[in-house]
Order: structure tokens, then C-alpha cells, then sequence
């Protein structure tokens, strides 16, 4: 049961976004035959839920082949009949009276009367939050396109009912985390869920309670990879997957690559017959063994699996080999907070600053850029009285700096930076990693800046950081973070601390003397050809292992 405060507050929330990204119309098709709900079979007789209607991409293809399949057994009347056959939930109102309006076309064009066309609709369709609603039955099939929402969008009372709704909202994730899970929990027996969305989730640490469900009580028929695929009417950073989830315990998983599909050949086509078509063109392979708990879904090759699970096996964590992975400072205004030496502020005030763009080349070239730094060594914010340059430059822009999530929390800490600067870390020997690239430019900085929040920095009181600078420019590295992280725009890899702290790393008193000397030299020259040789050795790969990552 809603309250009616639980639906002002979903109903005003969707008023200023609704974190829509619409489906194109093949894609769609492709993801309807996949699960299997095909007019060639009964499916007038089941029923089909889709969760974020938007403006119809699933629902108008999915009424024409209900229409299609009903007639072929009853011809063109007793439409009435199908009034329980779908359950389509939009929130927005306005893209709402939109889908409703294309719908009412299409049923006219198909025949259907204007009275059972108004009943059909009336029942097909709720303007709603889906994550606030409970339904009279299961569903044979639930397809669609969940919204894309972060966290900070949403109002907290609103997100704190989601919470107690749902289980699998954990850390930052997105609200299609709860839409798949209150999904699942709607499908029959023998149902089928087939859904695009992000991929993050199959990897990053806030999905793993749906992972963790998934792999407990549900199987995952098929996996698209939709990297590259300009699969919606908008461009989206992060790629999607398509992702075919049953009821039905199974043994292996499909993976596709979309990237070498023409959707438009499978609009009218079964899940055999494209598993059939596939096989003949080599774009169709099985996995076995994929879950793990709520561990990260590894989906590629299967050859790169098995390396990785094996030295995963034999070694030790990055971080039990003794490596600090950390992130640079966040300020929450860096227009504010990120400054030149041009600016009269108190100098002990200012650290020096380093950036993806200082090492866009391979190398530092630092253009002068400084982080203010409003706390003393203790950790604590300054006394503003005590830098009374510093204080007029904060208080001349104190109405953005309040604006920020971080001072809203505390009033005296509105001039903070998100995260505390720790000047300490200026003076360590650190390798820096940029979040996102599509090959990591990791360069060493020996001690004279602070990691701006797009650099991740690795520090080691036991490796020697140029020998682990050659195992991180190393193939071996790449096929950890290709398996662990999800691709964005342009294919460009995430080396997030979440992602590096999957490597594996022997201990540096284990590694003997003439290989620490090759690493160390070959790090220093960044040459990959070496660092990739001298790993395949470190990690004792054979020769059959070696060919599988060239």
C-alpha cells in the first residue's frame, strides 16, 4: 500500500526527472525476441509487463504481436479479452499522455473499436511509480528500458522509502538497480526478463546485492555487449548491455556482441533462430560458471578468464603485496578551490596541483596549477581570522561554495573541500593513473604534487614503483581491468581504485634479484613490448596463455 505522502513525493520527484533515454524500435524487437515473447506463439494467453513505458518503443511492437498472435486463434474480435495481458508504467505525465495517444492510433489502425481500444489502454497503462506499486499477478515476460537516475537526483525522504523497499540498493547505484529487483520479483515461475540498461552494474561494488540476488534464485539466459551500438535516440556515456534473466535455473549464459549485429535483420525472428544465425557468423559463444556470489560477472573470453582465475589463485591481492591505491582531492568547486600563482592568497595556503592534463603526454609537464587548502595538519579546517587573505577570497564566493552538499552538512564547514588534503602525500613518490582512458598514461611523480579527484595514485613501502610501473603498463593489467571494469564512450577502459585493487601482485621478496632489476629498467623506459615479456615471466604464464593475450 502507497501512502500519500510516498506518492506526492514520487510523483513531484519525476516532475524534474524522469531519467529517460528512449529505445530504438529494432533494439527493442531484438530484446522482445530474445526473451521469446514472438507472435508465432501464444503469448495472448500470457502477460507481459513493462516498467518504463516512455513514449512506447516496447510497447507498440509488443501490442502488434499480441494483436497478431490473438487473431491467428480467435480472428478480430473478443479483443476485450486481453485486458490483463499487459501492464505498461510510465511516471512522467507528460511522456505518459504521450505513449497513450500513439497507442489509441495504433490499436485503430489494428482494428480494435474505439470502445475495447479505451477499456485496453485504461488498463494497460498506469501513470505511476513502478517502485511504489504491487500487482494482482505475475508476469510471463517484463521487458524494457529502466531510467537512468542517480542518487543525489532524488529526494532523500523518497530514496529512504526506496531503501526500505528494496535490498539491493547499495552505496551510489543507479535506481535501475531497485527497478530490476522489484522486476525479477514479479516474474512467474517460467518467466523471462529482458532489460538494456547500464552494464556498471555487473561489475562495479553497487551491484552487488543484485549480482548476489541474481546468482541465488535466478539465471542469466543471455548477455549482449552493446559496446559501440548506437542503440537509443540519445547518445549515453557508458555503454549499455542487453541482459536476459529467467526464472529458470540454467547451466550456461549466451554472450553476443552487439557491435556485430544489424538488428534490423532479427526484428522478426525467435531466440533459436538467432542463436542459429549467430553460431554460423561466430558472434555467439557460451559461458559456464559465471556467478559467484555477488562477485563482479567476468564475460569475456574464455581462455582470459581462466588466466585471471588462476592467478588469482596463486597470488596475492595488489594490496595484501603491501600497495596503497588512493584518489586525489574532490572539491566540489574546483572554479573556486583550483587557482594559478597569480592569485593573492597566503602562500603555505596553496599545494601544487597535478591533473589528467599534466601527464596527457606520458610524461609530467605541469602547468602550474594549485589546490587551495583549508585544513592544517591535523586535519582540521583552518581559522580563517589567521589568513585573512584567504578569508575575503572565500567569503567573495561563500554563495557558491554554500551550494555545495558537503557545507549544507555543516554550516562552520561551508569553505572545506569535499575531501581533506593530507600535504604528506606532496612529498611521497607516487604512480599516478588517470579514472578514465584508453590506455592508462601512468607516470611517476617522485614527490612534488597532490593527485587532483580524476588521478588515482599508488604509493608501496615494498615495491619498487618503477618495477610495478612495468607490471601496470603490462597486458597483464590490461586483461584484469578490461574484465573487471566497464567500457565508456570511445572504449575507453576505467582504471577506478575498485578495478586496480583486482590485480594481483607476487610479494617483492619474492621476486628474485635479475627480474627486479628488468622491471626496474624496463619501467623506467615505458616499454611495453619488455613489461609485457617480463610479466608473462613474473607470473610463470605458459606459452599457450602468452599467444591468448597478444
Amino acid at each position: 500500500m502507497v501512502s500519500n505522502l510516498d506518492f506526492t513525493l514520487a510523483i513531484d520527484h519525476h516532475k524534474k526527472s524522469n531519467g529517460s533515454v528512449f529505445t530504438k524500435v529494432e533494439v527493442a524487437n531484438f530484446i522482445l525476441n530474445l526473451t521469446g515473447y514472438t507472435q508465432i506463439s501464444n503469448i495472448w494467453k500470457l502477460k507481459i509487463l513493462e516498467p518504463a513505458m516512455g513514449k512506447g518503443d516496447f510497447l507498440i511492437p509488443t501490442v502488434k504481436r499480441l494483436l497478431s498472435s490473438y487473431r491467428k486463434y480467435n480472428g478480430n474480435k473478443g479483443f476485450i479479452s486481453l485486458i490483463d495481458a499487459i501492464r505498461c508504467v510510465e511516471k512522467d505525465a507528460k511522456t505518459f499522455l504521450e505513449a497513450k495517444k500513439n497507442l489509441l492510433h495504433v490499436l485503430k489502425d489494428e482494428g480494435v473499436d474505439e470502445s475495447t481500444s479505451i477499456s485496453l489502454v485504461n488498463n494497460w497503462l498506469i501513470n505511476d511509480d513502478f517502485l511504489m506499486l504491487s500487482f494482482p499477478f505475475k508476469f510471463d515476460f517484463i521487458v524494457g528500458n529502466p531510467p537512468y537516475v542517480r542518487q543525489e537526483m532524488i529526494p532523500n525522504d523518497l530514496l529512504e522509502i526506496y531503501r526500505q523497499r528494496f535490498g539491493t540498493i547499495s552505496d551510489r547505484a543507479d535506481i535501475y538497480i531497485p527497478f530490476i529487483e522489484h522486476s525479477l520479483g514479479l516474474l512467474s515461475p517460467t518467466g523471462k526478463l529482458g532489460f538494456i540498461c547500464s552494464d556498471r552494474w555487473i561489475k562495479n561494488r553497487y551491484g552487488r546485492l543484485l549480482r548476489k540476488l541474481i546468482s541465488e534464485k535466478f539465471h542469466l539466459n543471455y548477455y549482449v555487449d552493446m559496446n559501440g551500438v548506437n542503440a537509443f535516440h540519445d547518445d549515453v556515456i557508458a555503454y549499455p548491455a542487453i541482459t536476459v534473466i529467467s526464472s529458470n535455473k540454467g547451466k550456461s549464459t549466451k554472450i553476443i556482441d552487439g557491435g556485430k549485429i544489424d538488428f534490423l535483420e532479427y526484428s522478426n525472428t525467435t531466440s533459436e533462430m538467432i542463436d542459429s544465425k549467430l553460431s554460423t557468423l561466430n558472434n555467439i559463444r557460451e559461458l559456464y560458471d559465471v556467478f559467484h556470489g555477488d562477485k563482479p560477472w567476468l564475460l569475456g573470453k574464455e581462455n582470459h578468464i581462466d588466466i585471471i582465475r588462476k592467478l588469482e589463485t596463486l597470488h596475492p591481492s595488489i594490496e595484501e603485496a603491501g600497495i596503497k591505491i588512493g584518489i586525489g582531492v574532490a572539491t566540489g568547486a574546483d572554479k573556486i578551490f583550483i587557482v594559478d600563482s597569480s592569485l593573492d592568497i597566503e602562500e603555505d595556503r596553496m599545494v601544487p596541483l597535478i591533473t589528467t592534463k599534466d601527464i596527457y603526454s606520458g610524461s609530467i609537464n605541469w602547468l602550474g596549477k594549485y589546490v587551495i587548502n583549508p585544513f592544517a595538519n591535523d586535519g582540521k579546517l583552518i581559522d580563517l581570522d589567521m589568513y585573512p587573505k584567504l578569508k575575503k577570497y572565500f567569503c567573495d564566493n561563500k554563495e557558491r561554495l554554500c551550494k555545495r552538499h558537503c557545507a549544507k552538512k555543516s554550516s562552520n564547514g561551508w569553505y572545506r573541500t569535499i575531501d581533506r588534503i593530507w600535504t604528506d602525500l606532496v612529498k611521497q613518490e607516487k604512480i599516478l593513473i588517470p579514472d578514465i582512458n584508453g590506455h592508462a598514461h601512468i607516470v611517476i611523480d617522485n614527490g612534488s604534487y597532490y593527485p587532483h579527484h580524476n588521478l588515482y595514485y599508488i604509493t608501496s613501502q615494498s615495491w619498487d614503483l618503477r618495477a610495478l610501473k612495468a607490471i601496470l603498463i603490462s597486458n597483464i593489467t590490461t586483461l584484469f581491468i578490461s574484465e573487471y571494469s566497464t567500457k565508456m564512450q570511445g572504449g575507453c577502459l576505467r582504471f577506478q581504485a575498485q578495478h586496480l585493487r583486482k590485480l594481483r601482485l607476487p610479494l617483492w621478496t619474492d621476486v628474485d634479484e635479475s627480474m627486479k632489476k628488468q622491471l626496474i629498467i624496463a619501467g623506467n623506459e615505458a616499454d611495453i613490448q619488455t613489461c609485457n615479456i617480463l610479466a608473462s615471466r613474473l607470473y610463470s604464464l605458459t606459452q599457450q596463455e602468452i599467444e591468448a593475450l597478444l
